[in-house]
């Protein structure tokens, strides 16, 4: 079999890892159809694994599979798992003939439509993550190396000075108190606690498998093939929308943190993470660079005059502007070292995404 290799991973780090050629993989998503996991599950496809992956229905599943065609049932299958929060959840998706040697936990709701924030963020977070940890212990002692998906939500802390400078070393201090407060503290809670208890579990159940895990900030790139339409976007997709569409016209997406990645970036990051016997115990901040909304702006402007109409400009571009006390910075060395990783700049992934958004407008 010819295995694909992205030339930006340094030669001295490819495939040194556990999972070589068809090892199987599990992508534990929270729909699906996630974004991230999408480009996960692509990546691990064309780095030659074979992959299951959760969904939540056979509706899901089949759309999965109508997106792949011509990869059979032996490279891609799926696991109905209706509802993340459940116990015994995964009790059922880790068992598998040939038996998983990695899981990537993709699995955590990142959105604000939220009732309850416990029963809506907290718990599916929680318990999704530490469930499907422990049914890996439970059966599937093949599995060598576990990776989740965390985020910058995990490292951040509310009232940090902008200009501080981030690393992997950093946790977000936030309380279960503070984390009801409102739907944006409840998100960066249900990330750090679900984080957290992943160590802990791995710390005091020592199973036979190692943790990694990955923490992007904003995650920008290609939207999944999949995608019924623009309203089911990602969250931090939705600025790029909204400037295609012109719904932001008026007023500039804010810049948010600051920082940002390629979700193509972050999907490398995972596979790399689960192939590499040294990316075991190790958390990895994945960031490009900073960013401002009013660049991307520039660019599609520049790129695409067909859509200058739609775009903000004069004062409506300055919410997408750099704060005047500055940005976050970051320390991304890690990943470079470890993984090997390089990041697609910004031009690239605005380019990119910009046309994936217009075949979706297309269809």
């Amino acid at each position: 079999m010819n295995r694909w290799r992205d030339p930006r991973v340094d030669s001295q780090f490819f495939f040194q890892g556990y999972c070589r050629g068809t090892n199987s993989v599990l992508v534990s998503t929270s729909g699906g159809s996630g974004f991230i996991a999408a480009h996960v599950l692509d990546t691990l496809l064309e780095r030659g694994h074979s992959v299951v992956t959760t969904v939540r229905s056979q509706e899901k599943a089949q759309k999965i599979q109508d997106a792949h065609p011509g990869i059979q049932k032996d490279r891609l299958d799926f696991a109905i798992v209706e509802d993340i929060a459940q116990p015994d959840a995964f009790d059922k998706a880790v068992i598998s003939d040939p038996p998983f040697e990695a899981v990537i936990h993709t699995a955590s709701p990142f959105h604000f439509n939220i009732t309850d924030t416990k029963k809506d963020l907290l718990d599916p977070a929680i318990n999704g993550t530490v469930g499907i940890l422990r049914a890996i212990k439970k059966s599937t002692p093949s599995v060598k190396r576990v990776v989740i998906t965390s985020s910058f939500a995990a490292i951040v802390s509310n009232g940090t000075a902008p200009t501080a400078v981030f690393s992997e070393a950093h946790w977000n201090p936030i309380t279960e108190d503070e984390a009801l407060l409102n739907p944006s503290n409840g998100y960066r809670a249900s990330k750090t606690f679900a984080e957290k208890a992943a160590w802990e579990f791995v710390e005091k159940e020592k199973p036979n498998f190692t943790l990694a895990t990955c923490n992007p900030p904003l995650v920008f790139g290609p939207v999944v093939h999949y995608l019924n339409s623009l309203d089911a976007i990602n969250t931090s997709n939705k600025g790029f929308r909204d400037l295609v569409t012109g719904a932001a016209k008026d007023s500039c997406p804010p810049s948010g943190v600051h920082l940002w990645v390629d979700v193509r970036d972050v999907a490398l990051a995972h596979v790399l993470a689960a192939e590499k016997p040294e990316a075991g115990g190790k958390r990895f901040f994945l960031v490009s660079s900073n960013f401002s909304y009013r660049e991307v702006v520039e660019i599609i402007s520049e790129a695409f005059p067909e859509l200058r109409e739609k775009l903000p400009s004069g004062d409506a571009l300055k919410p997408g502007d750099y704060p005047a006390a500055g940005s976050f910075g970051f320390d991304n060395q890690r990943s470079k070292e470890v993984l090997g990783l390089t990041y697609r700049p910004l031009k690239e992934t605005v380019l990119d995404t910009v046309k994936s958004l217009q075949t979706v407008l297309k269809q």
